[in-house]
């Protein structure tokens, strides 16, 4: 049994301090992992139905075909690995801001570690996603210019509570173009948000994309009692856009 408290990993970034924290769960006896960066609270293995959901709703309007798709952030996997259990998936590239999310997976410190890191459809690249979803050249750095059949990201709180100002312009009419060029037609932009539907970021996605919807993920939260929400964006590019 592991011990009721453990810090696995600790390291300074550009964005600040980022630990690993690994926890006993005293109802369930299970292990709870845990990412802050600094003071605050970024992700839990306690709460994943969200950033499933993201996957399962983001790809459900896809053919039965086969699928290239990019996930922003990596965090503890969990978007990553719903992404490699949809048969449909050709490829996986995860794109991670920070080095130091990357290496933890990659020795397994994180539970789905060893799964991401051996799948052979699964590519996890260091990057900033923002400034790459903003380039011609795009999100495959083996690939400038390739296109994707889904972009799911999960980076920021919100479109509203982003961890740095830089990732701001991506939720604005001009940020939304660029990286849907980085789709094929028919593609879809998917986005995580711990807010409620947010009716101003609903009109950009309807400036910029034909088709779009916000989906309320509801989840039980035995840390608070009762349901919590999440909500998933779900966008697509015009069909036959060349």
């Amino acid at each position: 049994m592991s011990a009721r408290f453990e810090e696995i990993d600790w390291r300074p970034t550009a964005m600040g301090d980022i630990s690993l924290r690994r926890r006993r769960d005293p109802a369930s006896g299970n292990d709870v992992y845990e990412v802050k960066l600094g003071d605050e609270f970024l992700m839990s293995s306690l709460f994943t139905a969200g950033e499933i959901a993201l996957t399962e709703l983001g790809l459900a309007p896809l053919p039965d075909a086969e699928l290239d798709v990019v996930v922003g952030g990596l965090g503890l996997g969990y978007t990553a690995e719903a992404a490699l259990n949809d048969s449909r998936v050709r490829s996986l590239t995860v794109v991670e801001t920070l080095a130091e999310v990357i290496d933890r997976h990659q020795r397994g410190l994180v539970p789905l570690g060893a799964r991401l890191s051996s799948d052979p459809r699964c590519r996890l690249v260091q990057g900033d996603f923002f400034a790459m979803a903003a380039d011609s050249d795009g999100l495959d750095p083996k690939e400038p210019g390739r296109r994707f059949h889904a972009i799911l990201l999960d980076v920021d709180h919100s479109p509203r509570h982003v961890l740095h100002p830089r990732h701001a312009a991506l939720y604005q009419p001009a940020g939304l173009r660029a990286l849907s060029e980085h789709l094929h037609p028919d593609g879809v932009f998917a986005l995580w948000s711990n807010d409620p539907p947010d009716e101003q970021f609903t009109s950009v996605l309807t400036e910029v994309f034909p088709q779009s919807a916000a989906h309320v993920v509801d989840f039980d939260n035995p840390l608070q009692g009762g349901t919590s929400t999440n909500t998933v964006y779900v966008a697509r590019t015009e069909p036959g856009r060349q």
